[in-house]
């Protein structure tokens, strides 16, 4: 039988319960007895912690006990709290050279070749909304295609990419810049072999406005139309249906080829998180991108606000300290940022991460960075901007997993990688998105959500390397055009969120 506890440093003064641990269950290992029950994935003391004295997981600081601690207390919200601490920034400390894997020695999947070179793992026609007054015709558009999809096997589908926003804001400044840059990272994301993007006519977001901005260049493959131009809903969706038509022969001409896997670019998630999501499914997601950047791949990071506590981490493995610099200054933006709404960092986790187990941000953070493995931080980039550095890198977005991966999308990952302890469902078309279990219960519960079960860590069957290599696989075969649960489900129409910044007028 595998400890009643888990452990994750020497150093660390609470560990992980491994099931519910009722009162008096004696933890021999550590000479103690439960004071009171541990639900499963909460924290136990392992030893007298005073009050105003740190608590410590992960060898780190993830909060400050608010009353004396005696060895078998369960420690959780109500005697733990979060104080501000000096965190070691030291950039560059940890960087060192990546292994990587000789040319030939590196993995490769089945992927679709642009003809600019880039490379796809899907082959999705888009139609992108400017403006929220132009989702609805752009749905109609969507439907409307469905029936002809079955002459084009090798289409994966039509998704129409509809948001909330568009309007009522100004026509310039940051808000519409962060919107356009995420349309547009959209219409040439390399998943899409067509784009067709519909406008109202009268909103903030102008076609010609936008196209400008992010040096679009309108022709076979990418289309525009204004509602107000066409005539009005019904002539627009008429016309937007001929338009797709036109580009589905020669999206169907595709042909999977042999590719290397350093074409893969994944964007990393956590949503739902519990008490294993930093001891199983996270590492483990880590391990996998150690594996994918000495293949020469890509990864994405990003989730600012649930760093927060652990970026120090980061800025140690920076490649410089100009890089290391700017997860600091986006540190520094969303305090300031959260201030001003009258909030602030700490509101994270949410009562379904408490309820797993998860207590602070410092908490949540500190297992949540360890998505991104241990190679070195290659770049930081603000929301949805094109993704130029290979290697693992970090992107600076909202924790809210939707508008989250809308960013990576956006920057150019053609993967999503979703861990989840509490049972998060998400889709990301034109990305396929795999869904990582923290623990074995969930797995089962929700096997119909869950590709991976990364819970057989906690349960003492697999190793994080084991599981690593597991995740590295099924990210290679699904590159090559396997489908994920979420794809098998239908999901990822609903999910592109893209970041609200500033006042809706």
């Amino acid at each position: 039988m595998p400890p009643l506890v888990i452990r994750l440093h020497p150093n660390d003064n609470v560990a992980v319960a491994r099931a519910d641990l009722l009162p008096g269950t004696r933890l021999d290992d550590y000479g103690i007895a439960c004071a009171s029950h541990i639900p499963r994935g909460h924290k136990v003391t392992l030893k007298p912690v005073k009050a105003g004295e740190p608590v410590r997981k992960y060898d780190q600081i993830i909060g400050f006990a608010s009353a004396d601690l005696a060895p078998g207390a369960h420690v959780h919200t109500h005697n733990l709290e979060m104080r501000a601490f000096e965190r070691d920034y030291a950039f560059g400390a940890d960087a060192k050279p990546t292994a990587y894997l000789p040319e030939h020695e590196r993995a490769t999947f089945q992927g679709i070749v642009r003809p600019d070179g880039r490379v796809a793992t899907r082959n999705f026609l888009g139609i992108v909304s400017t403006v929220n007054c132009s989702a609805t015709a752009s749905k109609y558009i969507a439907q409307k295609i469905v029936p002809y999809l079955d002459q084009f096997p090798n289409v994966d589908g039509v998704v129409a990419l509809t948001h909330a926003t568009g309007c009522g804001m100004a026509s310039e400044g940051e808000p519409i810049d962060v919107l356009r840059r995420t349309l547009a990272g959209f219409a040439r994301h390399p998943n899409f072999a067509g784009v067709l993007i519909v406008g109202l006519g009268c909103e903030s977001n102008q076609i010609g406005g936008m196209i400008q901005a992010e040096g679009l260049e309108v022709g076979p493959k990418l289309r525009t139309m204004t509602i107000q131009d066409e005539g009005g809903t019904a002539i627009t969706v008429k016309r937007g249906v001929d338009m797709l038509r036109e580009m589905l022969p020669e999206a169907n001409q595709v042909k999977r080829e042999t590719v290397p896997a350093s074409h893969i670019c994944i964007g990393l998630q956590c949503g739902g998180s519990d008490g294993y999501s930093g001891i199983t499914a996270n590492p483990a997601l880590g391990a996998a991108v150690d594996l994918l950047v000495r293949h020469g791949g890509s990864a994405i990071l990003s989730e600012t606000p649930e760093i927060y506590g652990a970026e120090h981490l980061l800025t140690r493995r920076a490649v410089s300290r100009e890089v290391g610099q700017k997860i600091v200054d986006r540190i520094k933006w969303w305090e300031d940022y959260t201030a001003r709404n009258n909030g602030e960092m700490n509101n994270n986790p949410s009562p379904g991460n408490k309820a797993g187990g998860l207590t602070t941000i410092l908490e949540k953070s500190l297992g949540a960075v360890a998505k991104g493995g241990t190679t070195n931080l290659v770049d930081v980039f603000r929301y949805a901007e094109p993704v130029t550095a290979k290697g693992f890198v970090y992107m600076d977005t909202p924790g809210y997993d939707p508008v989250s991966a809308t960013g990576q999308v956006a920057g150019g990952a053609n993967m999503i990688c979703f861990t989840t302890g509490r049972g998060s469902v998400f889709g990301c078309k034109p990305a396929p998105s795999l869904k990582l279990a923290t623990n074995t219960p969930l797995y089962r519960k929700m096997t119909d959500d869950m590709d991976i079960n990364c819970g057989e860590i906690a349960d003492g069957e697999k190793s994080i390397q084991e599981v690593g290599q597991e995740i590295f696989d099924l990210v290679l075969k699904t590159a090559s055009g396997q489908r994920t649960k979420s794809e098998l489900l239908g999901m990822g129409d609903e999910e592109f969120t893209p970041w609200v910044l500033g006042a809706t007028m």
